[in-house]
């Protein structure tokens, strides 16, 4: 499939500002399923841009802005060819258990994907949860499949019900929440269980056939690695495996490490953001 992609991120503020300051992960990275035909970043106002890639490997575009201004945009622009994701039959029919014994052996490259953060903490709930969907006796893509179910037919989802900084304690109580929370919870329940899993930021198809649940700003669903340092990409919030309707831009342990846009601002008004993003299927040419 062949999309267009425009995301709109803006910035109003009360008073204008003298200084701001913006973070951008918003380059899309190239995989066998993704194929970025045309990208670009813009600014408005206007000012110098540095890239580099940081620790989880993500393009970040730092951007500075040190004039006097009442608005800041951020337009992130790309066309993007997406293929069917080819799932590794023999790695999802192993136990969970010799699934988990044969990644450990490769510690370096998971560790950063077990361990608890400050937005995603282990335990707790989360133990329940993965005795009950990650026992060890279970081939790992049926175990994986049914808690992804599970999520998306216990939680509710309910724009505005929760926050970015809403613990996830709160989502567990609450039990329902956006793409966001439900991803946290995912990863939450995996690690718990023992299993590497890092968190995806990107664009979800939301129109067309078949209409998958998302809203008009970023999406986010959960990667989960399988033995042989293969990485399979499920989507709690829509009850399914991802596919050619799904673009990935970022990557991390939660949110944070992903967040599409952040920054800071010197003045002595308050913001508010708009987040907007369209995403048109193309007619392939013949």
């Amino acid at each position: 499939m062949l999309f267009d992609v425009i995301h709109l991120t803006e910035y109003r503020y009360s008073n204008p500002v003298s200084e701001a300051y913006v973070e951008a992960r918003l380059t899309p990275p190239h995989r066998k399923e993704q194929e970025i035909l045309a990208h670009g970043i813009e600014f408005s106002p206007e000012a110098g841009v540095s890239d580099y890639v940081d620790y989880f490997g993500n393009t970040t575009t730092f951007y500075s802005m040190t004039l006097r201004h009442e608005r800041l945009a951020v337009t992130n622009r790309m066309t993007v060819r997406t293929s069917p994701h080819s799932q590794p039959e023999e790695a999802l029919a192993l136990p969970v258990a010799e699934a988990r014994q044969i990644l450990a052996s490769s510690l370096t490259d998971v560790f950063d994907y077990l361990q608890p953060t400050p937005t995603v903490p282990t335990g707790g709930a989360s133990m329940d949860w993965a005795k009950k969907f990650l026992r060890g006796s279970l081939p790992i893509g049926e175990a994986v499949t049914a808690l992804n179910r599970a999520i998306y037919e216990r939680f509710a989802y309910k724009p505005g019900a929760t926050e970015v900084k809403t613990p996830l304690s709160t989502v567990w109580k609450k039990r329902e929440g956006v793409c966001q929370d439900f991803a946290h919870i995912m990863l939450s329940v995996l690690r718990t269980a023992g299993l590497p899993a890092r968190y995806v930021c990107g664009y979800i198809e939301t129109d067309g056939p078949g209409k998958l649940v998302g809203s008009i700003a970023t999406h986010a669903w959960v990667e989960v690695m399988l033995p042989g340092l293969q990485w399979v990409a499920i989507d709690p919030t829509n009850n399914q495996w991802c596919g050619e309707r799904h673009i990935a831009v970022a990557l991390g342990r939660d949110f944070e490490d992903a967040s599409p846009v952040r920054g800071t601002f010197k003045g002595s008004g308050t913001q508010k953001m708009k987040v907007r993003v369209t995403m048109k299927r193309l007619a392939e040419k013949p």
